[in-house]
């Protein structure tokens, strides 16, 4: 089927020609970012201009990807929020603040607060990136403080770091695109994303502790 309708297409068109182009010279641009030094955004507003330049598309079928800019917003305005605020140095402050209330703490008790805390700080923000960076050495260094099995603290935080990306339609890159796509309204995602996150910490502190015991990790 795909042969015949390929057939029906006709030859590639110049346009078409130009759009391969444009894919092949982003995804080289990207995969080697580490060695050229352009940033990711460059190189897609690039791949956009290209576009544009030749007629591939037109600035009125931009303006029509409603979803993209709603994106952009949602996506873009909370990632620099979330910069700025370890900028200022507020991730820090909120993390020995944590820390300095459970001084006294069995490492348990401990440790169930600090991943709870670290889970459901994940509403403020909008990349699984930035909270990472921001809290995940933090909330570490004030497990072990505490005398949490370092690798245990290390492999929690490591797994929630994953598991929160749900919980909002904005918490990890791919959220907005597939909130944009209008299948679920916001109220539906926040719901189900908190009982999921429920589900979630019962499953992994639940069954996974015991079972990390027993494998030795800690």
């Amino acid at each position: 089927m795909a042969r015949k309708e390929l057939e029906k297409m006709g030859p590639m068109k110049k346009a078409e020609k130009i759009m391969l182009f444009v894919f092949f010279l982003i995804l080289v641009l990207w995969v080697t970012s580490e060695w050229n030094q352009i940033d990711a955004t460059v190189v897609a507003l690039l791949g956009v201009a290209v576009m544009l330049i030749t007629g591939v598309i037109r600035w009125d079928d931009v303006l029509a990807e409603k979803g993209a800019w709603d994106a952009l917003i949602w996506f873009g305005g909370l990632v620099m929020m979330a910069g700025q605020l370890n900028t200022l140095g507020f991730m820090k402050w909120f993390a020995t603040t944590v820390g300095s209330s459970l001084a006294g703490w069995s490492w348990l008790s401990a440790l169930i607060v600090l991943m709870l805390v670290y889970f459901y700080s994940h509403y403020g923000f909008a990349s699984t990136t930035a909270h990472v960076t921001a809290m995940f050495p933090a909330f570490l260094a004030v497990a072990v403080v505490v005398k949490v099995p370092p690798y245990l603290a290390a492999l929690t935080l490591g797994f929630f770091s994953a598991l929160n990306s749900g919980i909002t339609h904005y918490g990890t890159g791919p959220a907005p695109i597939y909130f944009n796509a209008g299948y679920v309204d916001q109220k539906t995602w926040w719901i189900l994303g908190l009982i999921v996150s429920f589900v979630n910490i019962a499953i992994w502190m639940g069954v996974g502790f015991p079972w990390w015991k027993v494998l030795g990790l800690w």
